[in-house]
This record gives C-alpha cells, structure tokens and sequence, in this order.
C-alpha cells in the first residue's frame, strides 16, 4: 500500500500560528540558498520572499528579536563566495527594515543583548561550521540559546538531520513550523490524500535510478503516469527499443519492467514518448531529427519528446484533475531541446488542475516557460519533495511539536 500515512503525520506539526510569541526571542531556519551569478547579484529570490510570511508574522506579534538562519551552497570552509552577506541588501529591501548581520553565533547573542526590540539578525552561513552537518549535539545545544522559540521554516533542507534543522530542537523548549513549512506539507497532502481525480504523475529528468522509489510508492494513488525525460530511454529500452547512444540505465531495465507491470496490476496507465528530438551531438553544428522512438537513427541520442508525443502528453493533462510534476522531459536548458518541457508547461498552466510541482529542476523549467504565477504550487525544495512523495517523513518534522 501507499506510505503517505507520514504527510498526514507531518500535517500535524504545530506551526507558528498555534503558540503565543509575544516578546520570545526567535530563530527560523530558512532556506536563502539562492542562485547568484558572478558578481553575486541574485538570479532568483522566490526563496528569500517565501521566508517573508513566516518573518513579517513575527514583526506583527511583536517578538523580541529574531535570529535568521540559513545555508548558502556547499562551502569547505569560509569564504567569500558563499557568505550570506550578499542576500542582505536584497532581504532588507523586501522586508524594508534593516537587519544585522553577526559574523558569529557569538556575535549573535551579543546582538541580541545590545539592539532593540524586534530586531532582526542574519546570520553567516551556517555551513561554514563543520558541526552543522555532523548535526552535533554540542553546536545544536549552543544554536538554542538564541531562541525561546525555534522556527523551521526550511522546507528545501527538511529532508537533512542537520544541526539547525534538526539537533536544535533536543534543547529548545518550542519547535514549531514555520508558514511556508506548512505550505508544502498542506499542497502535498492535497495532491496525495483524497486528490480530485484522475491524478496525473509527469516524471522526467536523467535518471530512473532517483525516482524507483517515487514509482513504487506512488502507483497505488496516481490514475495516469507519463514518463518522460532521459528516464523514459531506460523504460523503451526495457520494451525491446534500440536508443542507439541515449542515455540509458542498463542495471535497472528489470526495475523498468516490474515498474510497467506493476502499472498494468494497478490499473494505472502509463504513457512514454511515441516520438522523440535526437541528434548526434550536443555542440551547436549538430545534426537534429525528429524519429518514432522504435526507429531513432544510427548513432543519435533522444534529448527531448517529439512533437506527436508532446500532443499525446498534452491530451492526457487535459483530462486530469490533479497533476503532481517532477522532473524536465528533456535538455530543457538548451533552447534547441526545450519545446516538449516548456509545452507541458503551458498545457499545465491552461488547466483547471491542481498542479503540484517539485522543486529544483521542475521548478527552473516553470520560470523559463515563464508560467510559474500560473502553478498551483511550486514547492522550494527539489529533493525533500521527491523524498515526499516517497513516502518518507522528513526529519525536520519528526522533531517539531505535534498539535494535542
């Protein structure tokens, strides 16, 4: 059977709304892990504003103060590139207040005793300190001393026993979520408890091995299952299809076909690319042909759906009620090889659906198709979505208080 009895365990986390904060020192765990180009101008802030609710909730009940931590990339040590000095200007604009920043968890607590109330405190990257990824229990211990209150509000990192998401909440006295937090936990159970049906699974990205687990746990909730992207090479070569040099995962062909059979046991159709975009090369001067998937020429690899299969995909969201996105199906990235993601887009967007779509890659092909306003709900965390819909119950959660 299904195992999302964990959404519906993790939808009784108490949140910030349940408790009285009133002049409590605060500390969310937010996600400002975003993109930034060289000159460290940010790319993309959706992150930094979905922070916004739970920290302006805070403003209007009057806390003392808030401590604001987050991570920033994958730093070996301290540096420049990853520090989260060059969010604040950014953040101090969307909230118009100024904010702090504290070098240290020393200088943090310092803060707090000097600045006035409500205050707010950024602090430096918290992956600066090896500790924080250990989850050790001595650095969680030291974190909660910043707080009467600690607030995850980190959906993106939920899925990691980190010591700010996790180890922290041992030694405070109230853990609670976050609006956002909350947020993702309400739009997955919607999409997975009792959805409006028929519900509709899109599935792409390269590889089949990340998403087993998504297709065994999933099959017993979803009516139709359209697999696309690198992933559905491994599932036509499982059906006696030659892809020629695409992408293709040979350990897990048998998986593929216990997968198509389980579907049929299941009564859950499945549909994979009648037609596909391949070429021979991914450099510019490459030769680019548009073939029936049993018949992809010598020596050319699949890198997009093709233009019948992209009307098929398109017909069966039509007739869904509720669509749950995860993963491009193609070289979105590459404007040659975007046609087939970036339709799906649309096509999602011009439904009546509720649509739920996975963070990270899905929600970057979103913004370039331009239809992000146009999504039910875009989650902000690519891999603690995908472990959602696993049916795993994220660690974050596990360690929040639960509603009496």
């Amino acid at each position: 059977m299904l195992q999302v009895a964990g959404i519906n365990l993790m939808q009784q986390t108490q949140s910030i709304k349940d408790i009285d904060i009133t002049n409590k020192r605060i500390l969310i765990r937010v996600d400002f892990n975003v993109p930034m180009d060289k000159e460290f101008n940010i790319s993309d802030d959706t992150r930094i504003r979905e922070a916004l609710p739970t920290i302006n909730y805070c403003i209007d009940n009057h806390v003392k103060n808030i401590v604001l931590v987050s991570h920033l990339g994958r730093p070996k040590s301290r540096d420049h590139k990853h520090s989260l000095r060059h969010i604040l200007k950014r953040l101090e604009r969307l909230l118009n207040k100024n904010i702090t920043f504290a070098e240290t968890i020393e200088q943090a607590k310092d803060l707090q005793n000097t600045l006035d109330n409500q205050s707010i405190i950024l602090l430096e990257n918290i992956r600066f300190y090896p500790e924080e990824e250990q989850n050790d229990t001595e650095f969680g211990k030291k974190l909660a001393l910043l707080c009467d209150v600690f607030v995850n509000d980190a959906f993106g990192t939920s899925h990691r026993a980190h010591a700010s998401t996790y180890g922290i909440a041992k030694f405070t006295a109230q853990k609670v979520a976050g609006l956002l937090l909350k947020k993702e936990i309400d739009s997955f159970a919607k999409a997975l408890f009792n959805p409006i049906k028929p519900v509709l699974l899109i599935v792409g990205g390269s590889k089949v091995s990340s998403k087993l687990a998504l297709l065994y746990n999933i099959l017993d909730v979803v009516d139709k299952v359209i697999i696309g992207g690198a992933m559905s090479n491994t599932f036509l070569k499982a059906l006696g299809y030659d892809m020629q040099k695409s992408l293709v995962e040979d350990g897990l062909l048998e998986d593929a076909k216990k997968i198509l059979a389980l579907a049929v046991q299941k009564k859950v159709k499945i549909y994979l690319p009648v037609d596909v975009i391949s070429t021979n090369s991914l450099e510019d001067n490459a030769n680019i042909q548009t073939s029936p998937s049993q018949d992809i020429p010598q020596g050319f690899m699949a890198v997009d759906i093709g233009p019948a299969t992209t009307r098929l995909f398109n017909q069966v969201i039509r007739a869904s009620q509720t669509i749950i996105w995860n993963g491009p199906l193609g070289i979105y990235e590459n404007p040659k090889f975007s046609r087939g993601t970036f339709s799906i887009a649309h096509t999602i967007s011009d439904s009546y659906a509720f649509s739920l779509i996975g963070g990270g890659d899905t929600a970057d092909a979103v913004d370039k198709a331009g239809e992000r306003e146009n999504m039910s709900f875009i989650s902000t965390g690519g891999g603690a979505s995908l472990e959602l819909l696993e049916g795993k119950i994220l660690p974050a959660f596990e360690v929040l208080d639960k509603k009496a």
